[in-house]
């Protein structure tokens, strides 16, 4: 073969200037967050240079004090790890039942999840959501997000309905011929097959849950020791002197970031398995 002919294509190159330009375009906001983080507040607000003048580390613990960050990341962790496993439990049994069985109502129960997919009523709901969860006396605990973020488990359930259908019906069959049950079976043989789909699923779902913010603004106005992350480091927004404290939202705001980083390091071996899958198949 010519080494002339391994040189990239023109159609290659203008392919991969186009990635950088997009990767620069999404990277460089969060690039200039964390370097505004180690900025003062006169000098983000001046509009200083692009590499902070003196490095305000102190801004950090300033923000992790501030916003009374050990208990409303705790809060943000209860609240996001309870939603993900739940929603993981109730979409996976969910797509299971509908994928193995034929019952009354199958159609029209996977309608009905669909249209809560495309029909966004927002802040609508807000206030039977919390008449609700008043009825049941869960409005002043963080169960009653828990219980809301779990019961919109639509996009997981259709994300976990594709994988669960990939899973051959033979495995179901030949465990009911050993004398295994249909929740045995889902629990022995289906979940662990469903593994990749759990974890791509289930960072879409923390992720979703980590940032949520309406929701526990609402629920936590007469319990402020209640709040989540995402509602202190909003707090964080007017000082003493009602001035700006942008450089600690900022400080804030990346120190938030850390959970949902660590979460996908945990679950980037399931989108390896599902891409290598992908293109296995």
């Amino acid at each position: 073969m010519n080494r002339w002919s391994k040189r990239p294509s023109g159609a290659n190159v203008l392919a991969g200037a186009f990635l950088l330009l997009v990767a620069a375009v999404i990277l460089y906001p969060v690039l200039m967050a964390v370097l505004g983080s180690f900025k003062t507040n006169a000098e983000l607000n001046g509009g200083g240079a692009f590499w902070p003048t003196h490095w305000q580390f102190a801004n950090y613990s300033k923000a992790w004090k501030g916003a009374n960050f050990a208990r409303f990341s705790w809060n943000s962790l209860f609240v996001s790890a309870a939603a993900t496993v739940g929603t993981l439990i109730v979409a996976a049994m969910a797509a299971y039942a509908a994928d193995r069985r034929d019952f009354p109502g199958k159609r029209l129960a996977i309608a009905v999840q669909a249209s809560t997919m495309f029909i966004s009523i927002g802040a609508v709901v807000l206030k039977p959501q919390f008449d609700l969860m008043v009825a049941v006396g869960l409005h002043r605990t963080l169960w009653g997000v828990v219980l809301i973020l779990i019961a919109g488990h639509a996009g997981t359930y259709f994300m976990l309905a594709s994988f669960m259908r990939s899973i051959p019906r033979d495995l179901d069959e030949a465990a009911m011929i050993d004398g295994s049950g249909f929740f045995r079976t889902f629990r022995s043989i289906i979940l662990p097959l469903l593994k990749p789909g759990l974890g791509v699923a289930g960072l879409f779902v923390f992720r979703s849950a980590w940032n949520e913010y309406i929701l526990p603004s609402v629920f936590t106005m007469t319990n402020p020791k209640l709040q989540t992350l995402t509602v202190g480091l909003a707090n964080l927004r007017y000082g003493v002197s009602a001035a700006m404290q942008t450089d600690l939202m900022l400080a804030g705001a990346c120190i938030s970031l850390l959970p949902l980083l660590l979460v996908y390091l945990l679950a980037n071996k399931s989108f390896v398995q599902v891409t290598a899958g992908s293109v296995k198949g």
